[in-house]
Parts: C-alpha cells; structure tokens; sequence
C-alpha cells in the first residue's frame, strides 16, 4: 500500500491502526465534528436524506460483508429488513418493550431468519443460491401479510411511538439523526476491524477459492452460516431504524424492488470495499432523488399516457443504465477510482 512520504510503521500498533498519519486523524476529527453540528445547520429535507443514507450504508455493510468479501449472493436484504422492523414493531407494541431493548432483539431474529435462508449454501452456489435467497423476498412479506395480520396489521401501517434518548425527543429528523450517525459509524468501525480479524480473512478465502479454503481446514459451511447471520443482523438493525425513521412499518417498505437496490450498491461502489459501499449507497440514493425531482418536468413535455410512463418509468431505467455503465466500463467501482486518486496525491509531485 502506498503511503506518504516519511510514514513508516515502526510498531506493531502503527501497522494494525486505522488511522495512521496526523492528517488522517485531522480528516477523521473534523469529519465528525461536521457530522455532530450538521442539524444545526441543514435544512429538514436535507436531514432526511442523511438519514436515509445512513441507514442504507448499514444495510449495504452486510451484504458487502456476504457478497463483497464471501462471495455469497443474496436477493432478500430488503426481506430481512422487514423482519427486524416488524419484530421492533410487535416488541413495542404488544410487549411493552422499550426501543433500546427492541432492538437487540430485532437484530438477533433477522439474523436467525437469515441463517435459516443461509442453509442452502452448503450444498449450492452462484445462480442457485441467489433463487434459494430469492425465496426469502416472497416468503416472508408473504408470512407477515398472511399469518397472524392481527399481530402484524397485513398490508396495513402501523406506527410506534417514538422513544425518547435522555429526555430527547427523537420525533425530529434531527434528532433521531444522532442514533442514526451513531450505528452507522459504529457499524463501520465494526465492519472494518471484521475483515482485518481471522473471519474476515476466511470470508475473504472462501470467495476466492471455497475448495481450497476447506483443504486448509477452514470450516467453510460454518463461516457461510456466519456471513448469513451477520448480514442479516446488519439488515434487522437497518429495518429497526427505518422504523424509528418513519415513525411506521409496511410490508411495502421492503420489497424486491429494495433488495435489487442494494445490490447495485455495492457494485457500484466496489465489491470488497468498505468505502466503497459507502460511495455507492450516496451515489444511488442521490441519484434516486435526482431523478424523482426531474421525472415530473420530463414527464410534462409528452402526452398524458406518455408522460405517465416516463415517471413511472424513468427511476428503474436509469439505476438499470447505470449499472450496466459500471459493470462494463468500472467494474471495480468507485472505491477502484478512490484509490487512483489517493494514490496521486500520494506520490505528488514525484508520480514515479
């Protein structure tokens, strides 16, 4: 890896940091001071969107951590949102238990969910696996709409209400901003001491070769299953925020059309890389509201039926043309460009 000129890594504990440089830990310091003023400054509607992308990067990490690094694909991350979101849901509003305690306990049920799903993983692989996963998209919306829709309201919503954090209000986007950055942060920090430790290392093994990692004794069945759960988990704590952000849950919030979102997230952001996902999640979801904002405009220059179309239309045509820009033209992602550019502020002035 390149560094700097004069940074070396002398210790044990400099080569294993994160942050290594005193300018990496003034970029790190003051991009958290930004985040921790930032509803003082911006506008609702701008807060809203942050929170949107934060909670997406959360649920992007896990399938990062299930496609990027294992190599396993799945179809139902949207699915297992929902699981975590209903599971908050009934917690609170049946159980009488709080939030913060709801939500432990969300993550720890998408995460079983996911293990079940993760089963078909020992004995298929590739296309088969993404239809084994794909049966996670239908099967649960199915159960929560069908079975037992007293508990689950069916395709009703049904709202919560809002915890409160040391006597703070978390009905505001800004302030329920706060939990928001501060799982996303967390699970970053988490996702990336992940892959450095001995499962990350095996994730990474088994996507580049399962038969080989087996033959060196690692227990490929049991990190699959581990990858699954951790996904999952990552999806529950990411539908059990969507649910603190809406204030409401509906089956419809998490749909194959989500599912298919996130995946492209991470392809456009670089499979593999952790700031990748990041730089994918804002380049879609950006992008996703560019859209929403021009598709009426648009639309209003053709016929009533035309123009009905394009609306409609405009959003899935544009995420498909993306994709398929990136997979031929950037398959590596933008996490690939992200490292050109560190590379040539690096070395500058002396590119050689």
């Amino acid at each position: 890896m390149w560094r700097p000129c004069g940074t070396f890594d002398d210790t044990y504990e400099k080569d294993i940091s994160i942050v290594r440089t005193p300018a990496q830990w003034s970029i790190t310091v003051a991009g958290l001071a930004v985040l921790a003023v930032l509803p003082l400054f911006a506008s609702g509607y701008f807060m809203t969107t942050v929170n949107l992308i934060a909670i997406s990067i959360i649920s992007a990490q896990g399938l990062g951590i299930l496609t990027g690094l294992t190599g396993q694909i799945s179809l139902g991350q949207g699915a297992f949102m929902g699981v975590g979101a209903y599971t908050l849901m009934m917690l609170m509003n049946y159980l009488g238990f709080s939030f913060w305690l709801a939500l432990p306990c969300a993550m720890v049920s998408a995460g079983i969910i996911g293990l079940i799903f993760g089963l078909p993983s020992l004995r298929i692989k590739g296309f088969y696996l993404a239809m084994a996963t794909l049966s996670a998209q239908f099967i649960i919306p199915w159960v929560i709409t069908n079975v037992r829709p007293d508990l689950t309201g069916g395709t009703s919503t049904i709202n919560i209400q809002y915890p409160s954090l040391f006597g703070l209000d978390l009905s505001k986007q800004s302030s329920m901003y706060y939990v928001i950055i501060f799982f996303t942060i967390a699970i970053l920090y988490l996702t990336r001491n992940l892959a450095r430790s001995k499962i990350g290392r095996a994730f990474v093994a088994i996507r580049d070769n399962d038969l080989a990692a087996e033959i060196m004794g690692l227990e490929v069945f049991r990190y699959k299953l581990l990858s699954f759960t951790i996904c999952s988990m990552y999806a529950g704590l990411a539908g059990s925020l969507w649910v603190l952000w809406v204030g409401a849950v509906n089956v419809d919030s998490f749909t194959l059309h989500e599912s298919i979102w996130f995946l492209g997230m991470i392809i456009v952001g670089g499979l593999g890389s952790i700031p990748g996902v990041c730089f994918g999640v804002i380049f879609i979801r950006v992008l996703e509201l560019f859209v929403q904002q021009i598709s009426p405009p648009i639309a209003a220059l053709f016929p009533d039926a035309i123009g009905a179309a394009i609306k409609s239309g405009l959003s899935p045509f544009t995420f498909g043309l993306v994709i398929l820009l990136f997979l031929i033209y950037e398959p590596r992602g933008l996490a690939h460009r992200w490292e050109i550019v560190k590379h040539f502020y690096r070395r500058w002035p002396f590119s050689y």
